[in-house]
């Protein structure tokens, strides 16, 4: 068309001004009414727009990548999505997501690491006008993912369904590969005539559930956990029914003691004249998903006993978790497995009582010791947990104890009576989240306290007073010897107020005794003849003498006539002496 006004205006150009205006007025209108055809194409880019609400979905090993589109008026719009990883700038496209006339777009054959942050980008496309880029945040693909449902299989006994689980995710990789043995399960279970009474446990890969009624239909379902953050969805709805009920019933408590260097596996049974048998598997196989039930063992000694009990040694097990089933047959009949007990080598232990020894102090005190019992090898028991000790501690003429538990090794019980007999008596003790386990309590034991710092404060305060009490009672003693003295002993000198008044001689000697009165002085004459007529007077005074004495009781007064009588004889004596 414009060749054809070309021409026509060459052709017509030797008209003049008005050919030439014909032309400009010709090539304008052209111009004018081809604008609006090339808006499109010009702005093409500017009117599509941008992806809207885009996220990132990941159940397991499905990533699927979702938007909202452009206005519903335009039409033949098509998506395409790149991605980035932090080790390469350069972006790259998503595989699963180009030119995707939809609103979601599944690019689970990426393979990248799913631990690696990577970015994606989006944007709308309609031949070749396109619009801008939609970015997404930085993610890891771990980090966005969802732990799917897992698959259930389930078999039924009469009072228990065997329930095998198969974890979520794709088998020995993908996403969950490295996980798959770290998932926990819980389940909720009801029976199908009452969805009101729901009953939820955790259980294992392969596990049993228990306290069922025969011949009742059961539906539960399953969802799987990974610690610490992510849960997963529930499973669909499984459903079934419980078998008859069997003759003979599973043997029940199950029960592991230790004793020395065997074990000793106890269990109840109601029934008689049957044997049993018992098993046992390493705890973390219940982890492992798969059929576990060709990787239990038989129990040394625990094969086809009559008894409830059976012995076997302890190097049967190394140090570990185990779980421990055991069964009954009457020969025709077997019944099902018990619950499976868990067995802890490390717990399987018989806690000894501890060893006490308790010492006196000076200051009051007792301070107590304790220590492990020796084996019959002469060393210490190991426990590879911390043993806890309770002791007992009371007076030993008292029923009041004082009672301590504690960690320590080294007690000690201040401010005690001196010189008084205190006892105390210990026992180990395991105490944990699921364990609980004590021994018998030691031999009492006990001991008498000191006197202490007051006893001997007391001993020199009486010492000191003794001393200071020793010249008081030298004092009052030799005051009660005067008074005896004075009262059984009198003094022979009277007093001087009355001595002054007796000054004559013959008055004091009424006051003085017999053995201080003064007596006559003899002299010896050589005249024979008047020593014998004065003997014979003296005897003559003396008879004389003892008459008055005799006879002069009653009155109390002496007669003092042979005293003058004697005094004469001396004088006449003297008198003849001098003739």
């Amino acid at each position: 068309m414009l060749l054809e006004v070309t021409e026509d205006v060459t052709s017509s150009a030797s008209g003049g001004p008005q050919t030439m205006f014909a032309l400009l007025g010709a090539t304008t209108l052209v111009l004018v009414a081809g604008v609006p055809w090339m808006l499109p194409a010009a702005a093409g880019g500017t009117n599509l727009k941008s992806p809207q609400n885009v996220e990132v979905y990941i159940v397991d090993d499905t990533f699927i990548l979702r938007w909202d589109g452009s206005s519903p008026s335009v039409r033949n719009v098509t998506f395409s999505a790149d991605y980035q990883t932090l080790e390469n700038d350069t972006w790259l496209k998503l595989p699963g997501c180009q030119s995707i006339a939809n609103t979601k777009c599944n690019f689970s054959s990426l393979k990248l690491n799913i631990y690696e942050e990577i970015k994606l980008r989006i944007r709308a496309e309609k031949g070749n006008n396109t619009s801008p880029w939609h970015y997404v945040d930085s993610f890891t693909l771990f980090g966005k993912a969802q732990i799917g449902p897992p698959k259930v299989h389930l078999e039924a006994e009469d009072k228990a369904i065997i329930i095998n689980i198969t974890p979520p995710g794709t088998k020995g990789r993908g996403m969950w590969s490295l996980d798959s043995s770290s998932f926990t399960y819980s389940l909720e279970i009801w029976k199908n005539s009452s969805s009101g009474d729901r009953r939820t446990e955790t259980v294992y890969p392969r596990d049993k559930i228990y306290k069922l009624s025969p011949e009742t239909t059961y539906c539960l379902k399953v969802k799987a956990r990974l610690l610490p953050r992510k849960i997963g969805v529930f499973s669909p709805v499984y459903c079934i029914k419980t078998t008859v009920e069997n003759k003979l019933p599973p043997p029940e408590n199950i029960q592991v003691d230790a004793e020395n260097r065997i074990y000793v596996l106890k269990w109840d049974y109601a029934y008689e004249n049957v044997t049993f048998q018992a098993q046992w598997l390493h705890a973390y196989l219940k982890k492992i998903p798969g059929d576990n039930s060709d990787k239990w063992k038989q129990i040394p000694n625990c094969e086809n006993v009559r008894t409830t009990q059976c012995v076997f040694p302890k190097n049967t097990f190394r140090k570990g978790i185990y779980l421990i089933r055991v069964r009954a047959s009457d020969g025709n009949t077997t019944s099902v497995w018990s619950n499976e007990e868990k067995f802890d080598t490390q717990f399987q232990i018989t806690l000894l009582p501890p060893v006490i020894a308790m010492k006196s102090t000076n200051d009051v005190s007792l301070r107590v010791y304790i220590s492990a019992t020796e084996e019959p090898e002469n060393r210490a028991m190991n426990h590879p947990y911390p043993l806890t000790y309770e002791i007992v501690f009371w007076e030993n003429t008292s029923n009041a104890e004082r009672k301590i538990v504690d960690k320590r090794t080294d007690f000690t019980f201040p401010k005690l009576k001196p010189l008084t007999a205190y006892c105390v008596k210990a026992r180990a003790l395991i105490q944990d989240e699921k364990w609980n386990k004590s021994s018998v309590f030691s031999d009492t034991v006990c001991e008498k306290t000191k006197p202490g710092n007051t006893s001997k404060t007391w001993l020199i305060a009486g010492v000191c007073a003794a001393l200071l009490s020793i010249p008081v009672v030298v004092y009052v003693m030799k005051l009660l010897c005067r008074c005896i003295g004075y009262v059984f002993f009198p003094s022979s000198k009277p007093p001087s107020a009355i001595d002054e008044y007796f000054s004559e001689q013959p008055l004091r000697n009424l006051l003085l005794f017999t053995s201080e009165e003064q007596t006559e002085r003899c002299f010896i004459i050589e005249n024979t003849n008047t020593i014998i007529a004065i003997e014979e007077t003296h005897q003559t005074d003396g008879e004389h003498k003892k008459y008055n004495s005799q006879t002069s009781q009653d009155s109390g007064n002496y007669s003092n006539e042979d005293e003058s009588s004697e005094s004469k004889l001396s004088e006449e004596f003297v008198h003849q002496e001098t003739e």
